[in-house]
């Protein structure tokens, strides 16, 4: 029988045979799903030798949630995440109109999972519409519970806007009485554990500088908090190691063992993605500058197609595709799948199963060199082969048995020297 992941004073308790939350999401969700879920279980058994396997567990959640059991996100749906800890996540849709919640963000909020966390990295072969793609390479951490994400929000007109408008006018604010009106929290308890696990995913992979994103400048008092706050528990983490760009010469990077934590204003943050991208490396910001700067980063390196994406708190993780649920392809077995088995990656090195993660990457990189592609990039490239959503995916697993197979003849056999957690 398969056995729960757990979490143990902050610490992941992996057994090689995982229970793993599969949501397969709606549009095309199960299609780019399926294939990553096909690549994961085809990269464990070569990395681990059949030792290690995944139980995948499917729960409902999106439209399909909605018409049979009448809401988007059921609560068992939600008990299954918080008991096993960890969920592979396709797109969702959320149905337009009042009453109906985002259900990535209901998520987020009801499992706490308070850092969603972007990798932005270019694979070679991948068109771009930057001369050197290759430069970009970041880890964004946007808070995922507060912001104007966090709810508060009232329709103009309605009794409560009314009632917030007068409160507002006693403080002096001149508003206009036909305003919508929405409230921005940022706390500092939900800022500081954000900038927390950024720094700490610095030192654990050796990344050199820690920026933090705000508008500080305007929002004196919300973004501008964000950055004391950021910079005082970067200073708590790293005390001595911690440099700012009053101690860096010029675009020099800091001394090994050193960790360089800058700020950057939103705007100019997204000139520097274009300009100067090799002079960041982890980014911690607010939830709505994330949401815009990991999208704008991931367009520099082929689009949401090739963007993983994860949501993380203390007790669970939820990995996904960061793109929309495009109903308008689904059933076609079209859509590029490397955005969740990126994802996937991603779940696989959280579980510290990083061979396999590895393994899952090489493969991806491996297949887009050989111009091997689906239709969003092929319409790009001269000469690509043009390939389906699931054609992608059994391409990725052939290149792994490659690798495999050069790995074995070349040096130890990839799930020698693996250790359980």
């Amino acid at each position: 029988m398969p056995n729960k992941i757990a979490i143990v004073d902050g610490v992941i308790r992996v057994p090689d045979d995982p229970i793993v939350v599969l949501l397969t999401g709606d549009g095309i969700g199960p299609e780019v799903v399926g294939a990553a879920v096909r690549v994961v279980d085809k990269a464990v058994a070569i990395a681990f030798g059949g030792r290690r396997k995944i139980a995948w567990v499917e729960h409902p959640a999106g439209e399909a949630a909605l018409q049979a059991e009448g809401e988007l996100l059921p609560a068992k749906t939600l008990q299954a995440v918080r008991d096993h800890v960890v969920a592979l996540k396709g797109p969702m849709t959320t149905p337009i109109g009042h009453g109906h919640r985002s259900v990535n963000v209901e998520m987020r909020r009801r499992l706490d999972l308070y850092a969603c966390v972007r990798p932005v990295r270019y694979f070679r072969g991948v068109p771009s519409q930057v001369r050197h793609p290759e430069h970009l390479n970041v880890v964004i951490f946007r808070e995922n519970t507060e912001d104007v994400y966090a709810g508060a929000e009232y329709v103009a007109g309605s009794a409560e806007a009314g009632k917030l408008l007068e409160v507002l006018k006693g403080f002096g604010a001149e508003l206009r009485g036909d305003s919508a009106i929405g409230i921005k929290p940022i706390s500092e308890f939900a800022s500081k554990r954000l900038v927390r696990r950024a720094v700490n995913y610095a030192l654990e992979h050796d990344r050199r500088i820690v920026t933090l994103v705000h508008k500080g400048n305007i929002m004196k008092y919300t973004e501008g908090a964000f950055r004391d706050w950021g910079f005082a528990e970067a200073r708590a983490i790293l005390g001595e190691r911690m440099l700012t760009m009053d101690e860096v010469a010029g675009e020099r990077l800091p001394p090994a063992g050193k960790i360089l934590v800058q700020e950057k204003i939103a705007d100019a943050m997204f000139q520097d993605l274009i300009r100067r991208p090799q002079w960041h490396d982890v980014i911690a910001t607010t939830n709505l500058n994330g949401d815009y700067l990991s999208d704008a980063a991931a367009a520099q390196v082929g689009g949401l197609g090739m963007a993983p994406g994860a949501n993380i708190g203390d007790d669970a993780a939820v990995f996904e595709a960061t793109h929309g649920s495009a109903p308008q392809y689904a059933g076609q077995d079209k859509v590029n799948p490397t955005s969740v088995i990126l994802s996937a990656v991603m779940m696989l090195n959280y579980l510290g199963w990083h061979e396999a993660g590895k393994l899952v990457e090489g493969a991806v990189e491996d297949t887009i060199r050989r111009r091997i592609v689906t239709y969003d990039l092929a319409r790009l490239m001269e000469d690509a082969t043009l390939v389906s959503c699931s054609g992608f995916g059994k391409m990725v697993e052939d290149a792994m048995v490659r690798r495999a197979a050069e790995k074995t003849t070349n040096g130890p056999q990839l799930g020698q020297h693996t250790v359980s957690q």
